[in-house]
């Protein structure tokens, strides 16, 4: 579940809402709002750094100011929606959303969100190996192995390996070290960018080897593909695959920049 997923579902109060998806697609269907400012830009005010909308603070769908506290996260808002031409399209706006989606929600469903990071460890994506074929078990071997390793370090536990569907419980004690790393996120916009990159990988240990800089945004993004993309050199590319891969990356890049600089 993804965090505009998570507040789509359960809203400010904890309560479930209507389908996102459904959601997303009615929003499609009605007429996107005319451009209505000819500037946005990145403006100290209060110690945070908002954006402006020809000087004034912009909001969100909450009537929160879009305030954050980093200047790079800031900026990259504005560069948003000074990209807007003619409309504002709001499936153009990635870190807008997110950001949007942790003022408004994250930030009071804090405990919430870094339980389900939890959660998701317990049964991690690459914690899940193919039997075969030969190739693609040394490929996941020669890519996830060694990163797992290096975070096993930091956390001082191990997580355990299974093959196919077959469930393996991970020891309480790496999964208590994960949450100390979790709970170590305390600003909200980096929590929600946290778990955007958790859901858009299947990984808890990838989006943890970013915060501890042992790999880069492109090396997780790659681990996270490496099923498919040892399919798509089987196989090849499926067009509207690949056009839903394109807007995931898009996303995964608006939860780095919150995860890391938020």
């Amino acid at each position: 579940m993804s965090t505009d997923d998570f507040l789509a579902r359960f809203g400010a109060a904890g309560q479930r809402q209507p389908d996102p998806v459904a959601a997303a697609q009615q929003a499609m269907r009605n007429p996107l709002p005319k451009r209505f400012y000819e500037k946005a830009e990145a403006l100290e005010r209060d110690g945070l750094f908002h954006v402006a909308l020809d000087g004034r603070t912009a909001r969100t769908p909450a009537r929160k100011p879009l305030a954050v506290a980093s200047r790079a996260v800031a900026d990259a808002l504005a560069d948003e929606w000074q990209a807007q031409q003619g409309q504002i399209d709001p499936a153009r706006m990635p870190l807008t959303r997110l950001v949007n989606s942790a003022l408004d929600g994250v930030a009071d469903q804090g405990e919430a969100v870094r339980a389900e990071i939890v959660r998701y460890a317990g049964s991690d994506a690459l914690c899940y190996r193919a039997g075969e074929p030969e190739a693609l078990v040394e490929r996941q071997d020669e890519v996830w192995n060694p990163l797992i390793a290096a975070l096993e370090e930091r956390l001082g536990g191990r997580f355990m390996m299974a093959q196919g569907v077959v469930f393996a419980e991970q020891p309480q004690a790496v999964l208590d070290a994960v949450a100390r790393r979790v709970a170590a996120i305390h600003s909200s916009v980096a929590l929600a960018g946290a778990h955007n990159v958790m859901t858009l990988t299947g990984s808890t240990i990838l989006m943890l080897a970013l915060t501890e800089r042992l790999i880069d945004a492109e090396a997780a993004w790659t681990a996270a593909h490496l099923d498919e993309d040892y399919q798509i050199g089987i196989w090849g590319q499926d067009e509207e695959a690949a056009e839903r891969r394109v807007i995931r990356r898009k996303e995964y890049d608006a939860a780095v920049m919150l995860l890391m600089k938020g």
